[in-house]
């Protein structure tokens, strides 16, 4: 049930987004850019007198200090509901680490920590022949020396193997000679 205080924040965060949206655009730059101009030109006529800078410098100033807030309570919104949507996607992916669901909650030092876990993660990825090999510092670990591991028993069992099949028609030939 919506209480007449969400009705009042709903229509700020309405009128917020409005601004913010309005305020960005191409128009309302060549209005500002205009009213600049217009203030310009109108300065010998004023006799560019301390009224005359004062109009521009109290109409900027004012502005400026309300859209500081408007342009915040948009980014706030926009930000949060950025956050929540990589939280399902890190909360729907199987692959993915779950502890990074709250990561804004976290200290600037709890983040550096993570930060040097996905340092080493990356570490781990570039040796990775794609980028689509591992999800986790724990299992991009693990998958990592088992891929080393792999890569080893391959390569040493196909030399001996060609070797191997060498001798034997070698060791099959001399005792067949001896014979």
């Amino acid at each position: 049930m919506k209480t007449k205080t969400q009705n009042k924040n709903s229509a700020f965060e309405k009128f917020s987004s409005a601004v913010c949206k309005a305020t960005g655009s191409t128009p309302a730059f060549i209005i500002a850019f205009l009213i600049v101009v217009v203030w310009a030109v109108s300065g010998p006529f004023f006799d560019y007198s301390e009224t005359w800078q004062l109009v521009i410098n109290t109409g900027t100033t004012i502005i400026t200090f309300l859209m500081v807030f408007l342009i915040q309570k948009a980014q706030n919104k926009d930000s949060l509901a950025i956050q929540l949507k990589l939280n399902e996607l890190v909360a729907s992916s199987e692959f993915s680490s779950n502890s990074l669901v709250d990561i804004e909650s976290m200290t600037e030092e709890e983040m550096e920590i993570v930060q040097k876990y996905y340092r080493r993660l990356s570490e781990l990825a570039k040796k990775d022949e794609t980028i689509r090999t591992s999800h986790s510092i724990a299992e991009a670990q693990e998958q990592h020396s088992r891929k080393n591991k792999n890569r080893t028993e391959n390569k040493i069992p196909n030399k001996p193997k060609s070797k191997t099949a060498k001798k034997p028609n070698s060791t099959t030939t001399s005792k067949t000679a001896k014979k």
